[in-house]
């Protein structure tokens, strides 16, 4: 394998800007990653790794996903993107091209631990400054673990503008077998979609008094949708066409008698959703990349940031086609069921032809008790428990609650709503820039003997930091979110909290105010699942572990768009000083201004 083929990170401009210190500086950072790639590959025991390269050019579209035309952030004039095929070991290379002009441009590979390459999460102000309009970076990374993922932007709100598509790791030949058997599998990708743009939410949003952005028009699958209101308005009337084959609907095509599996990633930037396919059970199998204990569901309960696997029996009527359906839980709806059709090989109907069904409406919206359940059901597999440690060396209680700084609505953690810096984290502290960040620690914890998560909190006023938690490499941390009442009476959402950098095991979920000397106590320490991104339903708590043993700086934030961008976050850094020379081509913003 040739070392230019195993290029770094690597901005591309006019020959005039490339110094001989800094074709010296990237040989450099060639080297160093071609050694950190081939580590993980001998640390995953795989010898023939392959290397998948894609090219991938970033720009604006007019699209008609949902039938209704705008102006979408595709990859190579698609959305959702392609999906990523590969297998345990092999080494990912995308360049990555901004051609959006006026917007900069990140890219964060969801699921995939970044381990010996913290610089290519893909994580603006976290790990990377951002892609310039008109250049080329390339993400160079290990695919670790089998499993189903997702890549989504991770730029101020771009995600909801189209930039995502889905990643598929399948287990090496002659590697350690899945615990379950099927024929054939099918992705299946969930969003919500809005008309307005990423600007005008972000500016809403942003405002005083705030402009909420509103429930989403249209909920996609495959990023196709069906607006049903296109007589509403005069201006969408005139731009929505119900013919247009970018909002077909999806057809998943299945053999009687086969078996499928169905590998669904929801990339929402605000939806909890249910998915089902009408007339058929699923067994849930996957969680995040950790096979779970088997069992039955007729809805799937998906939060924004989750992926799961579900096998399907194609065992219905051939004859007609069927549902596939997602709706909006946890909100109150405002937004159709999205739509796709599964059919049958061999039937008498036509593949496109709609179902003899109106769409399955799922379950209550509002009832958490069920959600709950599901949420509990999902362990691990009884031959592939990842036993958590037993107790932790450090536990971070994070009060999550709506606030008020300056008139403006955010989102806070123990009263303090997140910023990001205009330096990376991860460049700021490898180099030893001072001021980059508030080098005050967050606070771990708050009052939770006397806090009443059911009340409206009486004083809302919060501040905000880009402070950041270190914590000592290797150790064990505990972090247990609290959801709390927001600033109306009787209201508390579902918040999908995403780990960068890691899997942690989900310890334990609650009803209530957590109580710091009662509950630990009932934590799953037998066969809790490990997953990246877990729920916090309303008000409750959910607790979860890891281990601070992977050497970078990592993002954990609400992955509902709108919240993050409101504060709902955190970061986390641990052995920095583990980290290798960073490739200069990360930098270039904020104290690095120029340093590329």
């Amino acid at each position: 394998m040739q070392s230019s083929r195993l290029r770094g990170p690597t901005y591309h401009s006019s020959p005039s800007s490339h110094s001989s210190k800094q074709l010296v500086s990237r040989s450099m950072a060639a080297r160093r990653l071609l050694c950190s790639l081939f580590l993980a590959a001998a640390l995953f025991g795989v010898a023939s790794a392959a290397t998948r390269r894609h090219d991938w050019d970033i720009g604006y579209q007019f699209t008609s996903p949902d039938c209704v035309r705008k102006l979408a952030v595709t990859i190579n004039g698609h959305t959702p993107g392609p999906t990523i095929r590969a297998v345990q070991g092999d080494t990912i290379v995308v360049a990555v091209k901004n051609s959006l002009l006026t917007e900069n441009v990140a890219i964060h590979w969801h699921g995939i631990r970044q381990i010996g390459t913290p610089w290519a999460d893909g994580t603006e102000g976290v790990t990377q400054c951002p892609i310039l309009p008109g250049d080329t970076f390339t993400y160079t990374f290990v695919v670790d673990r089998p499993g189903t993922y997702m890549y989504h932007a991770h730029y101020g709100m771009q995600r909801s503008a189209g930039l995502n598509g889905m990643i598929v790791v399948e287990v090496p030949p002659g590697g350690q077998p899945e615990p379950f058997a099927y024929d054939k599998d099918h992705t299946v990708l969930l969003n919500d979609w809005w008309h307005k743009s990423t600007y005008e939410q972000a500016a809403g949003l942003a405002s005083v008094p705030m402009v909420w952005v509103g429930e989403p028009q249209s909920l996609l699958i495959n990023g196709r949708g069906r607006f049903v209101n296109c007589s509403s308005a005069p201006t969408t009337a005139a731009s929505c066409n119900v013919s247009h084959p970018d909002c077909a609907p999806p057809v998943f095509a299945v053999v009687p008698g086969k078996t499928y599996r169905f590998r669904i990633a929801s990339v929402t930037s605000l939806s909890a959703l249910s998915f089902e396919i009408e007339g058929h059970e699923m067994t849930v199998v996957e969680a995040d990349g950790h096979y779970v204990k088997p069992f039955v569901v007729k809805n799937l309960n998906i939060y924004s940031g989750e992926t799961y696997s579900v096998l399907v029996t194609a065992n219905q009527d051939p004859n007609r086609n069927y549902w596939l359906a997602s709706n909006v839980v946890s909100r109150k709806p405002g937004t159709p069921t999205g739509t796709a059709i599964l059919s049958y090989y061999g039937g008498r109907s036509s593949p496109r032809a709609r179902p003899p069904t109106p769409p399955p409406a799922g379950p209550a919206w509002n009832d958490t008790a069920y959600r709950v359940r599901q949420s509990l059901a999902t362990v691990a597999h009884p031959a592939h428990v990842v036993a958590p440690p037993v107790s932790s060396d450090r536990t971070i209680l994070l009060l999550n609650t709506q606030n008020k700084i300056d008139g403006r609505i955010k989102w806070a953690l123990n009263n303090v709503s997140f910023t990001l810096p205009h330096t990376p984290y991860l460049v700021a502290m490898k180099r030893g820039l001072l001021g980059a960040y508030d080098e005050r620690p967050p606070p771990e914890t708050y009052d939770h003997a006397g806090y009443d998560v059911y009340a409206v909190q009486k004083n809302p006023n919060a501040t905000t930091s880009d402070g950041l938690y270190r914590l000592r490499f290797g150790s064990v941390v505990d972090v247990v979110l609290q959801n709390a009442n927001m600033l109306g009476p009787n209201s508390s959402e579902t918040h999908p909290w995403h780990l960068h950098g890691h899997d942690f095991w989900v310890l334990g979920y609650g009803a209530g105010r957590f109580d710091p000397a009662v509950h630990p106590a009932t934590y799953n320490l037998k066969d809790p699942i490990m997953k990246n991104t877990v729920a916090v339903h309303p008000f409750g708590w959910t607790a979860l572990r890891f281990r601070a043993d992977n050497p970078g700086v990592w993002a954990f934030h609400c992955h509902i768009e709108a919240h993050f961008f409101m504060g709902m976050g955190v970061v986390f850094e641990e052995g920095v000083e583990r980290v290798g020379e960073l490739p200069p081509e990360i930098m270039g913003c904020g104290k690095t201004r120029g340093g590329h």
